[in-house]
């Protein structure tokens, strides 16, 4: 699996904005699909996951009630909508891959994935 992340940039508090995870490797729908996010000078914490069919997502508190996790294996993707996005959402989010044998949605800790992408910058301006 080869992730890629996008759809971030510079928005409004307030603002919603959609980011997403394609892969260009092996089938995406064996693999629980994380997102993660980092701020800088902080650790990278979990956000919000998705089981392999899209029936199942958990998210952080943080994102509770604001955030979407969706996924489309046809289309090899997941997406992370967010709305009444806060000054404090800003970080660079990550898409990652975690086995579905080895790995549950309640799993948040960066160490249950296996597979990462690069990554893609959110920044909401107050």
């Amino acid at each position: 699996v080869q992730l890629q992340a996008s759809g971030g940039g510079l928005v409004q508090a307030g603002d919603s904005l959609r980011v997403s995870c394609a892969d260009s490797g092996s089938s995406l729908s064996r693999y629980v699909i994380g997102w993660f996010r980092q701020a800088p000078g902080k650790e990278r914490g979990f956000v919000a996951a998705v089981n392999w069919s899209g029936s199942v997502t958990y998210y952080a508190d943080s994102a509770k009630g604001r955030f979407t996790i969706s996924r489309d294996n046809a289309k090899r993707s997941v997406y992370l909508q967010m709305k009444s996005l806060k000054p404090e959402d800003t970080a660079v989010y990550y898409c990652a891959a975690a086995d579905s044998y080895r790995t549950v949605v309640a799993d948040t800790s960066p160490l249950r994935y296996d597979h990462w992408g690069q990554g893609t910058l959110v920044t909401v301006s107050s």
